[in-house]
């Protein structure tokens, strides 16, 4: 961990680590007008050292940033016949701890929605949106958009190496890591690559053990990368029960077999159990769609199959029944969850 030295005193009249542990709890909320204060200020904030720093002493936030379809005005309706409503792709964040949401600022090169069926990841602050398909043309996309919590502004990253959709994805360290997937003419895949945010430079990681199309990734413990069933090409629809499993220490894929119930859709279903194994969140309810996580696991599900979408929190323990939480949702932000997945920020 860096020692932070500074020529000019952080808060007048306070030594520096009573003032490096001030700005340590400024919510982030705050860091975009803390910034403006000074040019010291905004170089401390915007660090990698001081986010560690902040880290390390459990003074970061967890947000769960969900893609929904956001309805942008009615441009019709039962007096005005002819025109439609207007809908778009935009990130929802919710704070669990003050129960508070928001929308993200839209992304300059899709102001009027994010590109469908585009996933999400966030490590070291920032959130990362890449792949989907064009909101008009409907044609696969190979866009990567990086959204930064402290200066509160997108910026655009490489594009990602091939255009793939429904790929697994997961994040840690600095990096991110897609895997399977399909591409424009819908051949399932088993290619992988991992986006590193600090260079802007993507690699390629070797192949799975077979292809995975509309697969689900998962981290485990800072340790692994799981990419879970998929099915073949030429076997649409019959998802599989294994996963491969690349090892952050190793650098090397494994595959793992009888991990996943075959012939069900792992697509937001995975999920870290308390002692830190892959489950299934679908045991909880049938209607459950696990969404994104940070201490509490955020859901959102059904009773029944075409009933009110519902958002809860849950909270799992080793050996204790999973119990879940209504959530109060402002209608804006009660749509179904595309993608999701929790920034630490």
């Amino acid at each position: 961990m860096k020692t932070f030295e500074f020529s000019t005193e952080l808060l007048p009249g306070l030594p520096e680590e009573l003032g490096l542990e001030c700005l340590s709890r400024l919510p982030y909320t705050a860091y975009r007008l803390a910034s403006r204060v000074c040019h010291r200020w905004r170089e401390l904030l915007q660090s990698l050292d001081f986010y560690y720093h902040r880290k390390r002493l459990g003074y970061t936030q967890k947000l769960a940033c969900l893609l929904l379809v956001f309805n942008s005005g009615i441009q019709n309706g039962p007096k005005n016949p002819g025109v439609s409503v207007s809908s778009s792709y935009g990130i929802a964040v919710f704070d669990s701890v003050s129960q508070s949401w928001d929308r993200l600022a839209p992304v300059p090169r899709y102001l009027n929605g994010l590109p469908l069926f585009c996933q999400l990841a966030s490590c070291e602050g920032k959130l990362v949106v890449m792949g989907g398909w064009d909101p008009v043309m409907y044609d696969p996309v190979t866009d990567v958009f990086i959204y930064d919590f402290v200066t509160q502004q997108w910026r655009q990253g490489k594009d990602m190496p091939s255009k793939r959709s429904f790929f697994a994805i997961g994040a840690c360290g600095g990096r991110v890591f897609v895997a399977g997937g399909h591409d424009e003419n819908k051949n399932a895949s088993r290619t992988t690559w991992v986006y590193d945010l600090r260079t802007d430079e993507w690699a390629e990681l070797g192949e799975l053990s077979q292809e995975r199309d509309e697969c689900e990734g998962v981290v485990i413990g800072e340790e692994e990368f799981w990419v879970v069933s998929g099915y073949r090409t030429e076997s649409q629809g019959q998802f599989d029960g294994s996963a491969d499993v690349y090892g952050f220490n190793s650098e090397q894929w494994r595959r793992v077999e009888g991990v996943w119930e075959p012939g069900r859709c792992p697509r937001s279903c995975v999920g870290i159990g308390e002692d830190g194994k892959l489950l299934n969140w679908a045991e909880i309810n049938p209607g459950v769609r696990v969404r994104a996580c940070g201490g509490r696991v955020l859901v959102t599900g059904s009773e029944y199959g075409c009933g009110a979408l519902g958002f809860y929190t849950v909270e799992t323990k080793e050996g204790q029944n999973s119990k879940m939480e209504n959530i109060s949702v402002p209608n804006e932000f009660s749509e179904f969850v595309h993608a999701a997945c929790y920034a630490e920020i």
